[in-house]
């Protein structure tokens, strides 16, 4: 899969929601090629810094640029090529087969119900498809899937976007394990490819494993920020998390593991 490089600069973001400051004064910058973690506890304002990042939740303050566009000022069509977006929430409402679900992603392109599918179409649909184990999914309604089955269904539509940026909240929530290393290896291929990729996720061995970046939010502010072996110490795990942790090496990976909480 290929897609064009796009710069997603932040600065100052600032979000409130029934008088709670769920963001404040968070900057982030991503250049293509990068494969960036977004961490944090329950409540620290991951999923709403996302949806700001995709455009979908306007700040309340502060701006996100495209290439040096104001995000606000970027055509719907045009966002969508330039940015996938994967929710947290794996609801669809849509009655549809699976590989309709997936060639969703090609609207942006111009693909739809009434235009037709091209043959770049149904390229970058069977590769999304195949590139998340999905193509025996395919003709299957997407109401009678399992929940990971489902969570890779949305994948593919967002990797079949072919966009400049891919964000996920939590995309291996509900996967089994191998699963889910095989969607952070496309992560890793994504990126490699020049274009960005901004992912959510709880768990931070896969965090350190595959993220060479990570930025640590604590009460939706920036509380660390940078090379993600940097960012993800046992020191700042305890501040943020409040518990204490081992970092360590296993069959030379790197993972965290939890040992009791912090009183």
């Amino acid at each position: 899969m290929t897609g064009r490089g796009v710069r997603l600069e932040a600065t100052g973001l600032a979000f409130r929601y029934n008088g709670r400051e769920i963001l404040h004064d968070v900057s982030l910058t991503v250049a293509p090629g990068e494969l960036i973690a977004v961490a944090g506890p329950n409540g620290a304002g991951k999923s709403t810094l996302l949806r700001v990042l995709a455009g979908l939740t306007p700040p309340n303050a502060g701006a996100v640029h495209l290439d040096g566009a104001d995000l606000r000022t970027v055509e719907r069509r045009a966002l969508g090529r330039a940015i996938a977006y994967l929710p947290q929430d794996r609801t669809v409402h849509w009655p549809l087969k699976a590989r309709a679900v997936v060639a969703l992603g090609r609207i942006p392109h111009g693909s739809g119900p009434r235009a037709g599918e091209s043959d770049a179409d149904r390229a970058m649909i069977a590769a999304a498809l195949k590139e998340t184990d999905t193509e025996l999914l395919a003709e299957r309604p997407i109401g009678e899937l399992s929940g990971g089955e489902r969570a890779r269904v949305l994948m593919a539509r967002a990797l079949a976007q072919d966009a400049g940026i891919l964000i996920a909240d939590e995309p291996t929530a509900g996967l089994d394990p191998a699963h889910a290393l095989a969607l952070f290896e496309t992560f890793v291929r994504i990126a490699a490819q020049g274009r960005a990729v901004i992912v959510a996720l709880h768990d931070l061995s896969l965090a350190l494993r595959y993220c060479p970046r990570a930025l640590l939010l604590m009460d939706g502010k920036v509380a660390a920020s940078g090379p993600a072996r940097d960012v993800m110490t046992e020191a700042e795990i305890a501040r943020v998390y409040g518990v204490t942790a081992k970092v360590a090496e296993i069959a030379g990976l790197p993972c965290v593991i939890p040992v009791s909480v912090r009183t």
